[in-house]
């Protein structure tokens, strides 16, 4: 019994730090309830299980801290516990420790109030665009509040330590090698148990999703996403042969003036327009940032945040029931730039091999146009400027230093600071970039060559800051002002270019990346995928409203049949005003992969297990429904042969 409670007092401060990391998890978890309280499913079983998941999730934490501390305890000879350089070690580690942990509460709650959700592979992928991040935290938080509130948090837990005689009874107890070797020992076997038996979906154990989310602990979730950024479909999903898959696709992408280019695997075909026109207006493609389609007055908005895209919507090809394939701004760009469903894990804008494919700008160079890529910030972020250097873009971006790599053969431009009037962490204003991309333009016109200018903007992004005086919402107060200020800039875009020569032969293609929020209860919320898409073309394209369920992915494919080009494609999106065209919509999270065809929203998890749903759109609800094998198999075949093209290089 003594052997025991001397073992006890030299792992005092471990066992104390353990109990308040435990004690801070639960209330953060308590907090994030509260936070909730209207969209989750709350009765005593379910409180009990989420508050036991998160303590299983929680130990998980500390298993991989005990193994630290244990090897630590168990290496110092018995002669040095207690000496100076043993305490230097562990008020160090704690200090360290303690403050990682305490800043971990806080980020969490912040991710928590941008995402609704735990750390997952957006944190992953912040960690290392730390500039972007580092600046965006700085505009958008106040930091003379959050860093001296975590350094009196932390400085109260160690004082409380100290004063508890923590310290004091870690360094004054010696306790030989074979008591120390057993807690070192338990806590490899523990993490070890963690490491190969648990996973972070097995916090997924019910239909809602905030359930799911409360339940997991934020430092596991991060490091489960580190470790899983790619997915293999077949081994983590649901699947048919390859023949059936590709042979259900290629049935959905059958057309009458398309013709398949080859009998295996693949879906590459030639689109035979009847007019075979060899018209070549310039394109202007804007990627409009969280341009939900919620923030227009067309959709029931009614506060007035949008005039300019709910003005020019009756003059253009509208679409008006058009879904996001994702909720990353490079899910976005996936979808429009390659027509191809989001493949599990990561996009493949970020993915090994994703140079030399066949993109939009094949079918635009075909054409003879010049494909040009603008971007506000450093295109090293979300591998922008690889993915569109790769694949047929010249570059225009604010650089700070990054280079591309030798095997991008393409040329970027640097965007000067004598053309930068207002600038935050994501990079310049919206109007700054609208100003270089019409320069640009003026440039290729001048050299009587077709462009394709494709721009992504960034204003309508947190912190939400843009220049004063511009609209009448005062700069960086919420979403509202930056979604007013967005949409004044294509205003103003547009007002400038009508003054251009160029201005009658060009197309102009607004399209948001994602919603402003993909958060909701169920698996996938459907609503918060549903974006703006506008085709505008002077005297170029009829004005129409599309009521059609459609995707990101056909955005191009619509545009090229509004042009009655004749091009190959490797694209699955088709034309959606096409009298073969079948309506549906491919929706997916980090995990998740759907099909939405109608109110049937059939969902894929990568637990190798699928649910199907019906969709009430009037309250944005999900219902549980029958199975239905024909609707699973499509919904396996489209994610299926996107991931099997990619992964054989037979995406080119």
């Amino acid at each position: 019994m003594e052997s025991i409670n001397r073992v006890s007092k030299r792992y005092a401060l471990l066992l104390g730090f353990s109990g308040w990391f435990v004690l801070f998890s639960f209330l953060l978890r308590i907090v994030f309830l509260f936070w909730q309280l209207s969209e989750i499913d709350i009765t005593v079983f379910n409180l009990f299980k989420i508050l036991s998941f998160g303590l299983l999730f929680d130990i998980g934490v500390l298993s991989f801290l005990f193994v630290i501390s244990t090897l630590y305890i168990l290496l110092v000879p018995k002669k040095y516990i207690g000496s100076i350089v043993d305490k230097i070690f562990i008020y160090f580690g704690f200090l360290v420790t303690l403050l990682i942990f305490v800043f971990t509460f806080f980020a969490e709650i912040t991710f928590w109030e941008e995402f609704k959700c735990r750390f997952n592979f957006v944190a992953v992928d912040y960690l290392i665009y730390t500039f972007e991040v580092v600046q965006n935290i700085h505009e958008s938080y106040p930091l003379y509040i959050l860093i001296p509130s975590m350094l009196i948090i932390t400085g109260i837990i160690y004082f409380y330590f100290a004063k508890n005689d923590f310290f004091n009874k870690t360094f004054t107890t010696k306790i030989s090698f074979k008591n120390r070797i057993i807690p070192f020992l338990f806590s490899v076997a523990l993490m070890l148990f963690y490491v190969f038996f648990i996973s972070n979906s097995n916090a997924d154990w019910s239909k809602n999703r905030y359930n799911n989310e409360i339940s997991k602990a934020g430092i596991y979730s991060f490091f489960a996403e580190l470790r899983n950024n790619k997915l293999d479909f077949k081994t983590f999903y649901n699947s048919i042969s390859d023949e059936l898959a590709f042979q259900l696709v290629r049935n959905n992408l059958k057309e009458e003036n398309a013709r398949f280019l080859a009998n295996d695997f693949s879906i590459k075909r030639k689109i035979k327009d009847s007019l075979d026109s060899d018209l070549k207006p310039n394109v202007v493609f804007i990627l409009m940032e969280s341009m939900s389609a919620s923030f227009m007055t067309e959709f029931g908005n009614e506060r007035k945040i949008t005039p300019f895209l709910d003005s020019i919507a009756n003059k253009s090809l509208f679409f008006k029931n058009l879904q996001a394939t994702g909720n990353r701004t490079v899910r976005g760009m996936e979808a429009v730039t390659l027509s191809i469903p989001p493949t599990p894990g990561q996009s493949i804008v970020k993915r090994p091999n994703n140079s030399n494919l066949y993109t939009i700008s094949n079918v635009f160079k075909s054409k003879n146009y010049q494909c040009n890529f603008f971007y506000g910030g450093d295109g090293y972020f979300d591998n922008m400027n690889a993915f569109y250097g790769g694949n047929g873009f010249d570059i225009y971006d604010r650089g700070r230093g990054s280079v591309l790599s030798d095997k991008i053969k393409t040329t970027r431009h640097n965007i000067d600071d004598n053309e930068v009037t207002f600038e935050n962490a994501w990079g310049i204003c919206d109007e700054d970039i609208y100003n270089k991309m019409i320069k640009v333009a003026d440039e290729y016109h001048q050299k009587k060559k077709p462009f394709l200018n494709f721009v992504m903007t960034t204003s309508n992004h947190r912190p939400y800051t843009y220049p004063e005086n511009k609209i009448d919402i005062p700069s960086g107060t919420g979403r509202d002002g930056a979604v007013k200020y967005s949409d004044f800039a294509l205003q103003q875009m547009l007002k400038k270019v009508k003054n251009k020569p160029w201005f009658k032969n060009t197309i102009f293609v607004f399209v948001a990346d994602h919603c402003a929020s993909s958060a909701g209860k169920d698996e996938i919320d459907v609503e918060n995928y549903h974006i703006p898409a506008i085709i505008y073309g002077q005297n170029l394209i009829p004005p129409q409203k599309v009521t059609k369920l459609c995707s990101q992915i056909d955005v191009f494919p619509t545009l090229f049949g509004q042009l009655h080009w004749t091009y190959t494609s490797n694209f699955f999106g088709t034309d959606v005003l096409s009298k073969n065209y079948q309506e549906r919509a491919l929706i997916g999270t980090y995990l998740k992969l759907a099909l939405q065809k109608d109110k049937v929203i059939t969902i894929l998890s990568n637990k190798k297990t699928n649910t199907s749903y019906n969709w009430y759109k009037e309250s944005n609800k999900l219902k549980v429904a029958p199975n239905n094998k024909t609707e699973l198999n499509e919904t396996i075949s489209w994610y299926q042969t996107a991931d099997y093209l990619y992964l054989n290089n037979k995406l080119n």
